[in-house]
C-alpha cells in the first residue's frame, strides 16, 4: 500500500512538474487572441487569461463573459483558435446539462 501511494505522489508531482500555469493580465495575451475576441465573441469581455506549458507545448486559456454567459477559450501559442469550453457554473454548461427532455404525464382520456 505503501508503494502504491508512493507511485501516486511520484506520479502527481511529475505532471505538476509538466504544467504550468501562469495568470496573465489581458495586455499581455497575444495581438491574435485579443483580436479573436473582438471578432466573435462581440460583447464579451475578458475576464481571466493564463498562459498554460505542458510537454514543452505553449497554449492559452481566456475566460470570456457576458451575462450569465461564459465561456473558457483555448488558442494555441500563435493565437489560434482551438476549442471552446463552457465554464462551471456558466450558462452555456447549465443549459447542457440536462440532455434530456422533462417527461409530461400522460393524457388522460
Amino acid at each position: 500500500m505503501k508503494k502504491l501511494v508512493l507511485m501516486m505522489f511520484m506520479v502527481m508531482a511529475v505532471m505538476a512538474v509538466n504544467a504550468q500555469r501562469t495568470s496573465l493580465k489581458v495586455t499581455d495575451l497575444p495581438k491574435a487572441i485579443t483580436d479573436y475576441v473582438t471578432k466573435d465573441f462581440a460583447g464579451f469581455t475578458i475576464s481571466d487569461a493564463a498562459k498554460v506549458v505542458a510537454n514543452n507545448v505553449t497554449t492559452y486559456e481566456v475566460t470570456v463573459g457576458k451575462g450569465t454567459t461564459k465561456d473558457i477559450l483555448s488558442f494555441d501559442n500563435a493565437g489560434k483558435f482551438l476549442k471552446k469550453v463552457a465554464a462551471q457554473g456558466g450558462a452555456t454548461e447549465k443549459k447542457h446539462a440536462n440532455a434530456t427532455a422533462p417527461v409530461k404525464p400522460p393524457v388522460k382520456k
